[in-house]
């Protein structure tokens, strides 16, 4: 998986790095990215304020507070499409629509799913301090959450491995794709 310069040209998939709160997305994002030499974006930095100050209230987003964050996502993802760049980005991309909406800006997108038991994402919250997203939302984000299904292209990955070993087995699986 390298980064073709050419603007224009087919670049490797893109991919989106999902999961819960507290699944490692960001720090298995950055990783990947720096992996496979691609640009790392994100998802948390392209939240409206309105939806971080809801989070940071302790208030799950609805859908329609999402549309507009997965949109700009969206965004992100067809503007490297064109350019012939691939990303890494990290967005939780909980429910099947939301990445169907992502795909529908890059439809060779792929799913990079981080798996965790809830006590063992929860366990981790505890260790850290988020700037909008208190662990207190962790239960609606796993009420939401829809495994990825066998027709969407990505893999599912368990948080038990560490970063560097969850990257190297999502290069060696995405790439057997």
């Amino acid at each position: 998986m390298t980064n073709p310069a050419t603007p224009g040209t087919p670049a490797a998939p893109s991919i989106v790095v999902m999961g819960v709160q507290g699944s490692g997305k960001s720090t298995v994002g950055r990783l990947l990215a720096e992996r496979i030499g691609v640009e790392f974006l994100d998802g948390d930095d392209l939240h409206p304020a309105a939806n971080k100050a809801k989070m940071a209230g302790g208030e799950p987003l609805t859908d329609e507070d999402r549309v507009p964050w997965l949109k700009a996502i969206g965004a992100s993802l067809a503007s490297a499409r064109e350019d012939g760049r691939t990303i890494v980005v990290a967005c939780s991309a909980l429910k099947r629509w939301y990445r169907e909406l992502l795909r529908a800006s890059d439809d060779e997108l792929a799913f990079l799913c981080l798996d965790g038991d809830a006590a063992l994402v929860a366990e981790r919250l505890s260790h850290r301090d988020h700037e909008f997203m208190p662990p207190t939302l962790l239960a609606s984000q796993f009420a939401t959450l829809e495994p990825l299904a066998a027709w969407e292209v990505g893999i599912t990955l368990p948080v038990t491995l560490a970063p560097a070993e969850l990257v190297e087995r999502a290069v060696a699986e995405l790439a057997a794709r």
